[in-house]
């Protein structure tokens, strides 16, 4: 099949798109091309593959289908997320100014803060995501690029994608996505307008917890030929296994999808409840600002990720997250097994502590990657780990 063909359905793309047959022996499922160069038949005359770095069978077969399922043209994979992240912002000249949301995975922002302010002179302005007027506010004159996570890390904000997209067209301006907390299957910001899409590969489109990756969607040509030429001149590609890994993830992404965001509704719906909650944070949720736009922009599904501010101190939080035992206390996101972390500790570690109580970061947080495994196990687990508070 094309990769993207419009004829076929989301489920099938995610099986198909961009893996036919290997052609010589017929395997169904894309082979691990491990190898660092491909013979020439004469100078300048190969069969599309030179050198790995450039292209490879394997990592092409996963960029394709990724762009279908973003809908997309064209993707870009690399060594991790943030490897991905860094790449997007080489699209940048020296001096930019950036708009971001106020609420982003640490790791990015670490990366804008305390290496591309230092390296590139990058300039990047915060804005709250909940009220979009206030991302029109920190535009200038020199803004290249809007950066938005949706949802965001770890408070779960939701930014309205489409007039994020329609602001930006008006002044020329580059929207990037961080889409990694949805996956493709249940939001694709490319069909809103927004101009990339950034994917930490390593959790759902993965979603095994068995390899790091990132990738990179566009569907503007020049875009394209900007990141094919970045890809390899910086080199931070993705390694033939994690994309067979990868793709052999991608292709339960619909399925595992409904469970995660099946299982997230009812535990969320739990918590908020809970005596020993002070507050839950889901999109799925009434009480969330943002519950009518995350139905419509994500396609009827809330995600697989719960924030909730507990009542109780550091200590009565770290009794709580050593007493789980179908949860994993450990970092990351996206994979089948549930995962509880402590954002102050963990994903937003390396944010200041003023930075991190001004958006009320503090030590009570804690954030839940819900899996696949019975809700019913999940819910006694949270149970009698929060009965240690």
């Amino acid at each position: 099949m094309t990769e993207n063909n419009k004829e076929f359905h989301f489920d099938t793309r995610a099986i198909h798109a961009g893996q036919e047959p290997e052609p010589i022996t017929g395997a169904v499922m894309t082979p691990i091309f491990a190898t660092s160069t491909f013979k020439q038949k004469s100078p300048g005359e190969h069969t599309g593959f030179e050198y790995a770095r450039t292209q490879n069978p394997t990592r092409l077969a996963f960029e394709k289908c990724i762009a279908s399922l973003e809908s997309g043209t064209k993707a870009f994979a690399f060594s991790s997320g943030l490897a991905a992240g860094a790449t997007v912002l080489e699209l940048l000249e020296s001096g930019s100014h950036m708009v971001a949301v106020d609420d982003m995975y640490g790791g990015s922002w670490r990366l804008f803060e305390a290496v591309r302010k230092r390296s590139a002179n990058l300039k990047v302005s915060y804005a709250d995501p909940d009220h979009p007027e206030t991302i029109l506010s920190q535009i200038s004159k020199d803004t290249r690029m809007i950066w938005i996570e949706t949802p965001s890390n770890p408070l779960l904000k939701i930014t309205n994608l489409a007039e994020v997209a329609k602001i930006a067209k008006t002044k020329n301006i580059v929207t990037v996505v961080d889409n990694t907390f949805c996956s493709p299957y249940i939001q694709r910001p490319l069909e809103l307008g927004i101009d990339i899409v950034v994917h930490s590969v390593t959790k759902y489109i993965n979603g095994h917890s068995d390899m790091v990756g990132g990738i990179v969607v566009t569907r503007k040509p020049e875009i394209s030929e900007a990141l094919e030429f970045l890809q390899n001149a910086v080199g931070s590609i993705s390694d033939p296994f994690s994309c067979f890994l990868a793709l052999r993830g991608v292709k339960t992404l619909p399925l595992r999808m409904h469970q995660h965001c099946s299982n997230a509704e009812k535990i969320a719906h739990w918590l908020d409840q809970h005596p020993k909650v002070e507050k839950t944070i889901y999109p799925g949720l009434t009480s969330h600002p943002q519950h009518d736009i995350s139905r419509t922009q994500m396609n009827g599904f809330f995600g697989a990720m719960i924030s909730v501010y507990l009542k109780t101190d550091m200590a009565g939080v770290r009794r709580a997250l050593e007493k789980t035992n179908v949860f994993t206390l450990a970092e990351s996101l996206g994979g089948v097994e549930s995962l509880i972390g402590h954002p102050v500790t963990m994903s937003h570690g390396s944010i200041p502590l003023e930075r991190r109580k001004s958006l009320n970061i503090s030590d009570n947080l804690i954030r839940l990657s819900v899996g696949v495994e019975s809700a019913e196990d999940l819910l006694e687990d949270l149970d009698q780990a929060l009965k240690a508070i």
